[in-house]
């Protein structure tokens, strides 16, 4: 079983920043994949962004520039750092893990961006 802890999450205004932090424990054995994805009120789940074991990225459109995700694989945690927030921004972001076992969540982190 793998445990995935969360933090970061918070209340900023539009325009500020936040770091999100998620470390995986537990039977992580080989990680394929962690990422970072974010669910809106009334909408569905989407991919914020996720980065391979090889360090290759991706991300949503909609914050493409704006969020970078980064990993410590020697500490088994994933970063997201969130730049120039928006209040579409508002969402619970939940960190995932995939590897050789399936697929792992968090229990999610609420970012709400308001003045």
């Amino acid at each position: 079983q793998v445990q995935l802890v969360e933090a970061g999450g918070g209340l900023v205004q539009p325009g500020g920043s936040l770091r999100l932090s998620c470390r995986a424990s537990g039977r992580v054995f080989s990680i394929n994949e962690m990422g970072w994805y974010r669910q809106a009120p009334g909408k569905q789940l989407e991919l914020a962004a996720s980065i391979t074991s090889t360090g290759s990225t991706n991300y949503a459109a909609s914050v493409k520039g704006r969020f970078t995700i980064s990993r410590d694989n020697a500490e088994n945690t994933v970063y997201l750092q969130m730049n120039s927030l928006k209040p579409e921004d508002t969402a619970v972001y939940y960190c995932r893990l995939l590897n050789a076992l399936g697929v792992n969540w968090g229990q999610g982190t609420q970012v709400t961006v308001s003045s």
